[in-house]
C-alpha cells in the first residue's frame, strides 16, 4: 500500500492551540472599554476559550448556533472569536455603527441565541431587545454591573459565564467545511447580505496572509489591528497572529490619532493595519508630537484607497513601509497586496514608489479577471479597463441563506469593481463601477482624481463625484473639506491637479462641505453626495 500523509481537518481550534502550545507567554495588551490596559497572553486567551466554549454547550446551544458580539477590540473580544468557533457555534460579528434598524434585521436574519456586548452598547441594545425575535442570552463582557443589569433584565457577566466552563474541556472535531464566523456586508443595496465563513477558509485565509508576500506576520512582531473586529474579522489578523505567535495590541474603543500613536510607542508595535483615514489622524498626531513612531515598520492599508501621499509621508518621515492590500467581504477579505518583484529592484527609485499606488497582485489561493461588458476576459496590458471578477478558496459561494445560482455568474463573483491588470498581475481599481464616470463617452476615475485632491495641505478629505451635465451626460465634481484654520478658494484647490491628469479630466467645480457622510465601515456614501450635489452643474 502507498504510504501518504496524516489527514485533519483545516479547524480554527488548531490556531489557538498552536498559539497555546508554542507562545503561550505571548503578550497581549488590550484597552479596556473602561479605560485602562490589561495585559494577558496567548495562554490565558486560549483558557478562557476553551471555559467560553464549554459555558455555551451548557447553555443548551446547539452545533451552528450563531453566537452576536457588538464589541471593541479587546481581548474578551478575542477569546470569543476562538471559543465560539473552535466549540462548533458560529462568531457573528456585528457592526455598532449601522442605524438600529438595521441591527435587528441582522440579529433576527442570523438567528443569534446568544449575543456579547461591550458595556458602550448596553442603551443600543435595551432600546431594540423587544424586537430580537430569536435571542435567549444577552452577556456583558465584563464583570458585575449593577446598573446595566437594571437596564437590561436577565443580562449575563461574561466573567460569572465562563466560570461555569470546564478546565478540561476538550475542542471538539468536526468537518473543516463546518461555518465558523458570519459577517453582514454594508456595501449593497437594500438590507444587509450575511457571508458565512467557514473553518477550512479561515485557516486558509490566514496560511497565506502569513505568506512573505502577504502580510507575513511573524512571531517577532507586535501587531496593532486598527480595523475593528467587527469588520471582516478585522481582516483575518487574530487568526494570522494565532498562527504565528505574534504579540497582540488591541486598542479598545480608542482609534483616534493620540491614543494610537501613544500605543505605538508604549508597546513598540512593528506593524499597524487600518484604513486611510484612521491613518490621516494617526499622521498628524505624530507630527504634532514629534514622535518618530519609531518602532513601527510597516503599516498595510486596506478599505479604500491608500492616497500616494499617505504612502510618501509614512515613507519618507517615519521609514514605515506602507503595503497597500485590497479585499471585501466576501473574500474573507484578502484578495491583493502590493509586494515589489524581483525585477522591481532595478526600477528608479519614483518608478518603485510609483509601482507601490496600486492594489498590488493576487496571492496564492485568489484568482482575479477583469471582464468586458459581454464577459469576455480583457488583456492584462494595464490599460483595459473592466469589470473585476474573482473566485478562490475564500471567496463567497453564495449569500447566508442564499444560493450559488443568485450570487455567481460562471462561477465568478463580480466585485462590482472597475480594474486594469498588468502582465504580472497588479491590480489598479480604477473605481466602484456605480462611481466611474462617463463624460462625453470617456471614462474618468473618481479615486484618481481624489488622491490627488487629499495631498493637498489645506483638505482634510474629499471625495469626487459624476454630476449631471447638459452637454456631456456627467462631469466630475470635487466635493472638499477643509483642513482647521485654513480657507482655500476653488482656484487654489484645482491647481493641485495641473499637470497630473489630462485637463479635460478636471472637476468642473469644487464643493466645500463641513463632513463627508459615510457608512458603518468609512466609506464615502457617494449616493448621498449625489443626491445632494449631482445638479449643480445644471443651474
Amino acid at each position: 500500500m502507498l504510504g501518504q500523509m496524516m489527514s485533519q481537518p483545516l479547524l480554527i481550534s488548531s490556531l489557538i492551540s498552536h498559539a497555546e502550545r508554542y507562545h503561550a507567554s505571548g503578550e497581549i495588551y488590550s484597552v479596556n472599554t473602561g479605560g485602562g490596559v490589561e495585559q494577558t497572553n496567548w495562554g490565558q486567551v486560549a483558557q478562557n476559550a476553551r471555559l467560553l466554549a464549554s459555558a455555551l454547550s451548557k447553555l443548551g446551544l446547539k452545533p451552528q448556533a450563531r453566537c452576536g458580539t457588538i464589541a471593541w477590540n479587546n481581548r474578551r473580544h478575542l477569546e470569543i472569536y476562538f471559543g465560539t468557533s473552535g466549540g462548533g457555534f458560529v462568531c457573528h460579528t456585528i457592526n455598532p455603527r449601522l442605524f438600529p434598524e438595521q441591527l435587528v434585521y441582522i440579529l433576527n436574519h442570523a438567528e443569534d441565541k446568544v449575543l456579547f456586548i461591550d458595556k458602550t452598547f448596553v442603551p443600543l441594545i435595551a432600546a431594540v431587545r423587544d424586537k430580537l425575535e430569536h435571542l435567549e442570552h444577552i452577556v456583558l463582557m465584563d464583570g458585575h454591573d449593577a446598573q446595566a443589569a437594571e437596564t437590561l433584565p436577565g443580562l449575563v457577566f461574561y466573567d460569572d459565564l465562563i466560570a461555569t466552563g470546564d478546565a478540561g474541556y476538550a475542542w471538539p472535531e468536526m468537518d473543516e467545511y463546518t461555518a465558523s464566523s458570519l459577517c453582514y456586508t454594508s456595501g449593497t443595496t437594500g438590507n444587509p447580505k450575511g457571508v458565512l465563513y467557514s473553518h477550512r477558509s479561515t485557516v486558509l485565509h490566514a496560511l497565506a496572509g502569513n505568506l512573505p508576500d502577504a502580510v507575513a506576520i511573524a512571531a517577532a512582531d507586535v501587531v496593532l489591528p486598527v480595523v475593528p473586529m467587527f469588520h471582516v474579522n478585522a481582516w483575518g489578523s487574530p487568526y494570522c497572529c494565532a498562527m504565528s505567535g505574534a504579540r497582540l495590541v488591541l486598542p479598545g474603543p480608542g482609534l483616534d490619532g493620540p491614543s494610537l500613536v501613544n500605543l505605538i510607542d508604549t508597546y513598540n508595535v512593528t506593524l499597524a493595519m487600518g484604513v486611510p483615514t484612521i491613518w490621516l489622524g494617526l499622521l498628524g498626531e505624530a507630527k504634532k508630537i514629534g514622535s518618530k513612531l519609531a518602532s513601527l515598520k510597516r503599516t498595510v492599508v486596506g478599505g479604500s484607497a491608500c492616497p500616494p501621499s499617505m504612502i510618501k509621508a509614512f515613507r519618507d518621515e517615519y521609514g514605515v513601509d506602507t503595503i497597500h492590500a485590497w479585499g471585501m467581504t466576501e473574500m474573507s477579505p484578502l484578495g491583493s497586496v502590493n509586494r515589489p518583484l524581483a525585477k522591481h529592484s532595478a526600477l528608479r527609485t519614483e518608478e518603485q514608489h510609483r509601482l507601490r499606488e496600486n492594489q498590488g497582485r493576487p496571492v496564492w489561493g485568489v484568482e482575479l479577471e477583469i471582464l468586458d461588458e459581454n464577459g469576455n476576459p480583457l488583456p492584462h496590458d494595464g490599460k483595459a479597463q473592466g469589470d473585476l471578477v474573482t473566485r478562490g478558496h475564500w471567496i463567497l459561494d453564495a449569500y447566508f441563506r442564499s444560493t450559488s445560482e443568485e450570487t455567481l455568474s460562471n462561477g465568478w463573483f463580480d466585485t462590482g469593481d472597475v480594474a486594469t491588470m498588468d502582465p504580472d498581475g497588479y491590480v489598479t481599481i480604477r473605481d466602484r463601477s456605480k462611481d466611474i464616470i462617463k463624460s462625453g463617452g470617456e471614462w474618468i476615475s473618481s479615486v484618481e482624481l481624489e488622491n490627488i485632491a487629499i495631498a493637498h495641505p489645506a483638505l482634510v478629505d474629499a471625495a469626487v463625484i459624476g454630476a449631471r451635465h447638459p452637454k456631456w451626460d456627467e462631469r466630475p465634481i470635487l466635493i472638499a473639506v477643509k483642513a482647521e484654520g485654513q480657507d482655500p478658494s476653488e482656484a487654489d484647490i484645482l491647481a493641485i491637479f495641473e499637470g497630473k491628469i489630462a485637463k479635460w479630466q478636471l472637476p468642473d467645480c469644487v464643493v466645500f462641505t463641513d463632513i463627508l457622510p459615510r457608512n458603518a465601515t468609512g466609506k464615502v456614501l457617494k449616493r448621498n453626495l449625489r443626491d445632494q450635489f449631482g445638479d449643480v452643474l445644471m443651474a
